[in-house]
């Protein structure tokens, strides 16, 4: 069992930087390196979406071709712990962001069904 845990979230203005970190509690003898890990977010009214990804010992990550070039995912996983360095924030960033983790990468990073557990989310606002 993996129980995850957003933050980082806030109010930026278009242009600014936030990073987000998400916390992962594992189960004793649970392998976090074990997850690959994704960045989800939800507008409203809007579907969740793809944002970025990483593999379980952080040697590949996949990004939304929307963020490509501003956004960078990253783990540590002695802390138990992904990241997600936002810079060059646009409005149309504004959302709720989830972190989610895949046992063993299951399936397509990019879609929702793939993963197996959620944070509760974090959210993020940038002001024009």
């Amino acid at each position: 069992q993996v129980q995850l845990v957003e933050s980082g979230g806030g109010l930026v203005q278009d242009g600014g930087s936030l990073r987000l970190s998400c916390a992962a509690s594992v189960r004793t003898g649970t392998i976090f390196s074990t997850y690959h890990m994704g960045w989800f977010r939800q507008a409203p009214g809007k579907a969740r979406e793809f944002v970025s990804a990483i593999s379980g010992i952080g040697d590949i990550t996949f990004d939304a071709d929307s963020v490509k070039g501003r956004f960078t995912i990253s783990r540590d996983n002695t802390k138990n712990t992904v990241y997600l360095q936002m810079n060059s924030l646009r409005p149309e960033d504004t959302a709720a962001y989830y972190c989610a983790a895949s046992k063993n990468g299951r399936g397509s990073v990019y879609y929702t069904h793939s993963y197996d557990h959620w944070g509760q989310g974090t959210q993020v606002t940038v002001s024009s």
